[in-house]
């Protein structure tokens, strides 16, 4: 096994580009990594990396090695997870991100749950609203709201989500109600918007009877966390653009009111992405479809009435 241990652990310094990332990765030391690396190198008598102090970059022979170490990988993971998922109860860890919103109410509500039904698999939770990386970072799945950029993984889809404009009472006493998309772009509403790294400018996609729109907004709140954009609006700070199923509750109780509904927010898919040679780990899988079969109930059920 140590020439496939070299093989693996080749890729992942490959992908991370930094040897001490690839070794956290991996659970191993940086000093292990490094011994691998060139073992693998005097084995195939070429250098895979230029290194110096500063950087790690593959040679011509890392790079063209690299793709052919995938595809032996990627054969023999599956040719594991075939035997596996006959002969051995799935274990180990699969580690997961999603959105705030997401996570909280959707995903998490289900571990246990899953954890019941398969006590030897671990789940580690990464919630974050900021993208995220599924390669550098070491994740198996990562769901998200709305279309990736990241087209090299794999894209399991899970549903249309409705979305609504709604603000609290207190705010709309003060400022009005919106009558027109128009009344979002004069400066008359302050719109309350998530803002990451990366994010472009902030244009809410809303259906009229003249077709899609896509109307620029601004506000004096943004943040990268959904739920302080959502608190900010509980207090009268300002109308937000959500996912119905993050502030269902609210509006069924009052506290937030839907505005604009003769012009509502295009839906936004819910998927996940996992990497092809990943899904065939029998864990990925398993999760996958768990999470997939709870969340479309989960948003049916959160949202019944409204």
């Amino acid at each position: 096994m140590s020439y496939f241990d070299n093989i693996r652990t080749f890729v992942r310094v490959y992908e991370l580009s930094n040897m001490s990332a690839a070794a956290r990765d991996m659970r191993i030391s940086p000093a292990v990594a490094s011994a691998r690396i060139s073992q693998l190198e005097d084995y195939l008598k070429v250098r895979l990396f230029q290194r110096t102090t500063r950087m790690l970059k593959p040679t011509e022979q890392g790079q063209l090695f690299y793709t052919g170490a995938l595809r032996i990988l990627e054969v023999v993971e599956a040719a594991e997870a075939e035997v596996n998922s006959v002969t051995q109860t799935p274990r180990g860890s699969i580690y997961v991100a999603a959105p705030l919103g997401v996570g909280r109410r959707l995903i998490a509500p289900e571990v246990p749950a899953f954890k019941v039904e398969y006590p030897q698999i671990d789940v580690r939770m990464r919630l974050s609203d900021r993208g995220v990386d599924l390669t550098a970072e070491g994740l198996d799945i990562a769901f998200f709201l709305g279309v990736p950029e990241d087209s090299n993984l794999r894209i399991r889809k899970i549903a249309d989500c409705r979305r609504v404009l709604c603000a609290a009472p207190v705010y709309l006493a003060a400022r009005g109600v919106p009558k027109d998309v128009s009344d979002l772009t004069k400066g008359g509403h302050d719109c309350l918007n998530l803002r990451y790294p990366g994010a472009p400018e902030f244009q809410w996609p809303l259906s009229t009877p003249e077709g899609v729109k896509r109307i620029a907004v601004s506000g004096p709140f943004e943040s990268d966390d959904g739920d302080v954009l959502t608190g900010w609006a509980l207090a009268g700070h300002g109308i937000i653009l959500k996912p119905l199923f993050e502030v269902a509750d609210h509006i069924r109780s009052g506290a937030l009111v839907p505005v604009l509904e003769q012009a509502p927010p295009v839906p936004i898919q819910m998927a996940c992405l996992y990497t092809h040679r990943r899904h065939q780990d029998p864990k990925t899988r398993l999760f996958i479809e768990f999470m997939s079969n709870r969340i479309t109930r989960s948003l049916q059920a959160s949202i019944t009435g409204l």
